[in-house]
């Protein structure tokens, strides 16, 4: 049974984080509050989210600086930020925000049917992450306890080839589906949808580095069993 995937509501006004699970509840995710940054960075201490949405203008520790602690740990550094803010900003404010690590800055009153859409991507994003992780995991286990002595000629060995081949299929899917995704998010010219799918192809692009290590004839993985080592 897949888990579902946590995201970080981050508003010092109760009322806006009451309105933001309304809006998100439909995607049925597991909704995560936090009332300051402090707050949101101790949440971030244990728990995995897909992706976190953050008020810029709270007191203390305003979204800035919190985006700023959450880029430079690097458990969190690549979670998704999404900045929410009131204020009416100009370039200069906009381009602190993405030069703060933020992939979306959002506007309030924002639709509450863009934002959901946003959040969904990432949401899916780090979904496809998670299962494509444990299927490598599943397979680094198999290779590790069910390789016959002979190496992968034998029926583990087989067998082993075969869930590589499968997992770069279903990571082929994958990557597809982000190319297809990445040229609608290009051709909107919109700053923040560029750097939403330069996130999704960074992601990917170290699956299948790390897939593609695996496979026969590379030095590593199966690679060295072949060669004896």
């Amino acid at each position: 049974m897949v888990q579902k995937a946590k995201i970080l509501l981050v508003d010092d006004r109760p009322e806006n984080l009451l309105a933001l699970e309304a809006i998100l509840s439909a995607l049925d995710q597991t909704l995560v509050r936090a009332s300051s940054g402090e707050e949101a960075l101790k949440a971030l201490l244990t728990d995995d989210f897909a992706v976190i949405l953050l008020d810029v203008q709270m007191p203390g520790m305003d979204g800035f600086e919190t985006a700023a602690h959450i880029k430079r740990r690097e458990r969190t550094r690549d979670i998704p930020i999404i900045f929410l803010t009131a204020i009416n900003h100009g370039p200069h404010h906009t381009f602190r925000g993405y030069a703060a690590g933020a992939v979306d800055y959002i506007s309030k009153p924002f639709d509450p049917w863009v934002l959901r859409a946003k959040v969904s991507v990432f949401v899916d994003l780090y979904m496809k992450n998670c299962q494509l992780r444990e299927q490598a995991a599943l397979l680094r286990l198999q290779l590790e306890q069910g390789m016959p002595s002979g190496g992968p000629s034998g029926g583990g060995g087989k067998e082993s080839v075969g869930i590589i081949a499968e997992l770069s299929a279903r990571l082929a899917a994958v990557e597809e589906q982000a190319e297809t995704l990445g040229k609608q998010l290009n051709e909107s010219g919109d700053a923040a949808a560029v750097a939403t799918a330069a996130h999704l192809d960074r992601k990917l692009n170290g699956l299948r580095r790390a897939l593609d290590a695996l496979e026969p004839g590379t030095g590593s993985g199966i690679g060295k069993q072949q060669n004896g080592d």
